[in-house]
């Protein structure tokens, strides 16, 4: 099929539009960032993702993949996926129609006959107003929500691996988003688009909740003086029922917080648990400034950060709270030096700045390669990745 990504070049629906070159599929990735067309049409992936730069070479190589940003592409494509951004505002609300005003400037290249594939993470009830909207502006087309599963980082892996929920208002739409998912080797698993806006949206809220669950007993444990790794691993050794116990650590990024809040919104901020996991999750940086308080008189100190990234082993900084940490601390101390080996920003220094020049460091992002570094300096590692312990 001829295929174009709307919001190609990022990171949910450049690697998608790589998976489909790669099964025979045309795909243009229409984005309107220049910058990152032009690096990938030259076969330069404009951001980490494991084993992306290979396939992005191979694709680019055979024509079976292009960048554009002209809009002018979707005319000639049988399928349309939008994958863009749907954050919260500055009031920390939903933005509903952010998807209709960016078909409504889209509305001259559609045409009837194509399959529209929302991708993006929507608010509850945004799939029934596109289709209204193409109905009024576009009969003919047939439209479907398919949200995307991936982890950020694993994105080709997960996305033949994992089931693809498909929300479609009929049969006969759902078996033709069914046969598209097929063609590269994704087991469907049909659900109406409500469903589908719902389960993506619970998932990732579970997944937060979880976080602030564990990063609630991290703060006990510290309270009491015992080291929550600690107790977490007695928990989870060879006991099932709470396997799926995580580390502490910053539960941050594009998603799971701003997903949250579409729920808050949706009930009418009466999600308790969804309150109570973003006071929790939010507030880790103020807390974790408190306990070196009590430790140690911050306001001589120069305070490293290594990691600005929302995990480990990415370049990608987008609601990370090594930020907050950092805006936190800067009131607080004599001064703050951030590194991130993958990052760019021109507010950070080198590793070895940081190393040299800092009287206390903390390891923000589990970066791997941090393994490596000798430390000599009191060391705050929230995630363990040196083995040491959580214990503040």
């Amino acid at each position: 099929m001829r295929v174009v990504i709307v919001g190609g070049g990022g990171h949910v629906g450049l690697p998608f539009g790589l998976v489909l070159a790669s099964h025979g599929h045309q795909v243009v990735a229409f984005d309107l960032d220049e910058d990152k067309v032009e690096r990938i049409n030259a076969a330069i992936m404009p951001f980490i993702e494991t084993g992306a730069q290979e396939l992005l070479a191979t694709v680019v190589s055979t024509k079976a993949f292009t960048a554009t940003a002209e809009p002018s592409c979707l005319s000639q494509a049988e399928c349309v996926v939008i994958v863009i951004g749907t954050p919260v505002d500055e009031y920390l609300n939903p933005d509903p129609g952010a998807i209709i005003r960016a078909l409504s400037d889209l509305s001259p290249f559609f045409r009837s006959g194509q399959l529209v594939i929302l991708r993006s993470t929507v608010f509850p009830g945004v799939t029934r107003k596109v289709e209204h909207w193409f109905a009024e502006h576009h009969p003919g087309i047939e439209v479907a929500f398919c949200p995307e599963r991936i982890a950020e980082g694993f994105a080709l892996q997960e996305i033949t691996e994992l089931p693809q929920l498909v929300g479609a208002r009929s049969v006969e739409v759902s078996d033709r988003v069914v046969s598209f998912f097929d063609s590269i080797g994704v087991r469907s698993i049909r659900v109406e688009p409500e469903e589908a806006e719902l389960a993506k949206l619970f998932t990732n809220s579970w997944r937060y909740i979880k976080f602030a669950a564990a990063n609630q007993f991290w703060m006990m444990a510290n309270e009491f003086n015992v080291d929550f790794e600690r107790v977490r691993v007695a928990i989870t050794a060879d006991y099932p029922r709470a396997a799926d116990m995580p580390g502490a650590g910053f539960a941050a990024g594009p998603c799971l917080f701003k997903d949250t809040m579409q729920l808050l919104a949706f009930t009418g901020n009466t999600f308790a648990l969804g309150n109570a996991a973003v006071m929790v999750n939010e507030g880790l940086p103020l807390y974790l400034i408190e306990r070196l308080e009590s430790r140690f008189e911050l306001a001589d100190l120069t305070v490293g950060i290594l990691g600005m990234a929302f995990k480990g082993d990415t370049d990608d900084n987008r609601s990370s709270l090594s930020y907050k940490l950092r805006k936190l601390l800067m009131f607080r101390t004599k001064g703050v030096l951030c590194a991130d080996p993958y990052v760019t920003d021109d507010r950070l220094v080198t590793e070895e700045q940081v190393l040299d020049e800092s009287d206390l460091v903390i390891v923000a992002a589990p970066h791997g390669v941090y393994r490596q570094l000798l430390i000599e300096q009191p060391l705050i590692d929230l995630w363990n990745i040196y083995g040491r312990g959580v214990l503040i």
